[in-house]
């Protein structure tokens, strides 16, 4: 019986820990007021669908949050970074329609297609589009501080923008799926993970004046 107990109470602290020491370790970096956030040149739009229907709102409230960074001058250009693991999965195009439909300038938008976890965006913002002075992190609250995590266990300067929080109901699946996420985040800043893909450098900057 003291067995049951115990596991009632210790097995759920095993798995928020990490919830609560990436939250912690990202205090201060996370903004969710477009007054209040510093403005930076780019920003990293992390990968989503609009789902069917355009029906995910984790999607709809991304460009949203996007838009207003851009409308307000806290930033220039975007990296829409995401998977294109297949012909009919686009992330980087979906999303660079929708902001375009949003009457965000294509010329100011970059596709990064090279997207297979958010550790590789995040690297990939820095080695291979060269956003060595900083950049601005645009995603949910939640998958914000597992980015702003990595980018910290990396060196590399980043602060975040967290897009409208999705509810339970329409996002119990994305909030369950980050508990095991964020254990593989304190393993990958233990170990040193790289990028899955690297390649050739596109410098950004080049195409802000």
């Amino acid at each position: 019986m003291n067995k049951i107990i115990t596991s009632i109470f210790v097995l759920p602290s095993i798995l928020v820990l990490p919830w609560v020491i990436i939250s912690v370790s990202t205090h201060g970096k996370l903004y969710k007021s477009v007054e209040t956030i510093p403005a930076y040149e780019v920003g990293v739009l992390l990968g989503t669908t609009p789902g069917v229907n355009s029906s995910n709102l984790f999607f709809k409230t991304r460009i949203e949050a996007t838009k207003e960074l851009y409308e307000r001058w806290k930033i220039k250009h975007i990296i829409v970074s995401g998977d294109n693991s297949n012909a009919s999965y686009n992330e980087p195009e979906f999303m660079k329609a929708a902001l375009v439909k949003s009457w965000v300038p294509a010329e100011d938008i970059t596709m990064d297609f090279a997207w297979f976890r958010t550790l590789d965006s995040i690297i990939r913002a820095h080695e291979i589009f060269s956003l060595t002075g900083g950049f601005t992190i645009i995603s949910q609250p939640f998958h914000v501080e597992r980015a702003l995590f990595l980018a910290q266990a990396n060196n590399i300067e980043a602060i975040g923008y967290g897009a409208a929080n999705v509810s339970l109901e329409f996002g119990l699946y994305a909030y369950l799926r980050e508990i095991p996420a964020r254990w593989l985040a304190l393993y990958d800043a233990w170990t040193g993970t790289d990028a899955t893909v690297l390649g050739k450098k596109e410098i950004i900057k080049d195409k802000l004046y």
